[in-house]
């Protein structure tokens, strides 16, 4: 059984709703719901300890991309993040743990591209990890994350939604 993730709030490919895109309270000019899609996950491989679950702008204009969503440590009998669960309020499971984004602060920042620039990919990505807790805290960064994941990951499936304004 392959490895997939899917979402009840957008299809692969498609432009993420406005409840999914950074609000206003953030001062970039999107005005948004800032809510975290929901994504379920199924066909983990044997091994599989705890999740990971980024979401990535790799058309950001920074000359590295832009992370704006890095959840680790959700534990394997976990399958699905429900909508809003990452954002503020929101409702993680038990031992998952959120690390900083590039808006500099751990929990999801939705997506909010130049004015007038080509539609920006969203990757959300739910990596498969051969350990139950990754060697990281709420400050480590996107890059810090990362490199762990390289080492610890078993099996990734990723969504894809757009946004240009």
């Amino acid at each position: 059984m392959a490895f997939t993730v899917t979402s009840n709030s957008f299809k692969d490919g498609d432009y993420l709703p406005g409840d999914f895109i950074l609000s206003a309270d953030f001062g970039f000019g999107c005005a948004g719901g800032n809510k975290s899609p929901h994504l379920r996950w199924s066909g983990a491989p044997e091994g599989t300890k705890s999740f990971a679950v980024t979401c990535y702008d790799p058309d950001a204009p920074t000359g590295s991309g832009f992370w704006h969503w890095l959840v680790v440590n959700i534990p394997a009998t976990v399958g699905e993040l429900a909508a809003a669960a990452g954002s503020a309020g929101g409702k993680l499971p038990a031992g998952a743990l959120q690390t900083r984004t590039d808006f500099g602060a751990p929990g999801y920042g939705g997506p909010c591209p130049p004015p007038g620039d080509h539609p920006h990919r969203y990757l959300f990505t739910v990596f498969a990890v051969n350990t139950e807790t990754l060697p990281v805290v709420a400050d480590t960064s996107a890059a810090v994350v990362g490199f762990n994941l390289h080492f610890a990951t078993l099996a990734k499936a990723a969504i894809m939604g757009l946004y240009k304004r």
